[in-house]
């Protein structure tokens, strides 16, 4: 990828620096994150929520399902389906860390600004959740406003003004390359909310045994359409979707909870200790206890 052409990107990597000048990541306001990181990290497993993201400096990979993403100062990546994803920073050093911002996305606030604009609702195929698109000069400007207004201590004058610029980049981006995807955040039409209802019973009941039938039966799809309608938005089939959500809770659980490994598993749906450990070190990379121990290293470190 090309490096940034903005002239703003320069301005918006010094203010995220100043915010933030170790390694690590803050919320300046609610649903407005930004992080540093000074060298190329390991991969980053996470339940995202929608949200939009731009890089100042360095540049990062997503992984979600089959699907790998890159992006950089001149790119944008938009998330509006929320779930599990792996990231992993590639270019960063102490001279040149990697900075950026994060803008979460609210489906109330993008139905606004599509009734008052007066946007049509989506036509077309579904599409993907995650996506990268080229960053322009007027959506920078917006976020540069945002983040300037989020980093500054005057609340009253975020609380006046901060909505008007989170409003104008939803605006932007609902009149960008991101459009269509944009729309299906909001929207009730189509496929695309059957999958989000999915989805949401995913997360919410992810403990419990999956028969697709049922959930293609729950969200009015037949049992094929469903299936394809769901890996084409998540780069997942509903099972990996399901397995993927229990191995972070149960990460979660042994590393906040102190639970063991059987004890983790069964928390989150599994019956049989050795097939999570199995499941948990494919997809972590390391056996549950191994992982664990090397987590609590870093954060005491």
């Amino acid at each position: 990828m090309a490096k940034a052409t903005c002239p703003n990107i320069v301005e918006l990597a010094e203010l995220i620096g100043r915010a933030l000048p170790g390694d690590g990541q803050r919320e300046l306001r609610t649903g407005v994150g930004i992080y540093r990181r000074s060298a190329r990290d390991q991969p980053n497993h996470a339940a995202t929520q929608p949200c939009f993201c731009v890089i100042a400096q360095g540049s990062k990979e997503v992984h979600t399902g089959d699907r790998t993403l890159r992006y950089d100062p001149a790119h944008y990546l938009i998330n509006t389906l929320g779930g599990p994803v792996s990231s992993c920073v590639v270019h960063a050093s102490p001279d040149e860390p990697y900075l950026a911002l994060r803008l979460d996305l609210d489906p109330a606030e993008v139905t606004s600004v599509i009734v008052e604009t007066l946007h049509a609702p989506p036509t077309g195929p579904g599409q993907s959740g995650f996506d990268v698109s080229p960053l322009d000069a007027a959506l920078n400007n917006a976020v540069l406003r945002l983040a300037r207004l989020a980093a500054d201590d005057d609340a009253q004058t975020y609380n006046a003004l901060g909505p008007l610029v989170r409003r104008e980049i939803v605006y932007r981006l609902l009149t960008g390359a991101q459009q269509q995807r944009m729309q299906y955040l909001a929207t009730r039409g189509g496929q695309s909310h059957r999958i989000t209802e999915a989805v949401q019973r995913l997360q919410r009941d992810y403990d419990q045994p999956l028969r697709i039938e049922d959930l293609a039966r729950q969200v009015g799809m037949s049992v094929s359409g469903f299936h394809a309608h769901f890996k084409t938005a998540t780069a997942m089939t509903p099972l990996q979707y399901q397995k993927q959500l229990r191995l972070l809770e149960a990460r979660r659980l042994m590393l906040d909870d102190a639970l063991d490994a059987a004890e983790a598993g069964f928390r989150v749906g599994y019956e049989d200790a050795s097939y999570f450990s199995r499941d948990y070190k494919k997809h972590f990379g390391e056996p549950p206890g191994r992982d664990i121990a090397r987590l609590r290293e870093q954060l005491v470190a």
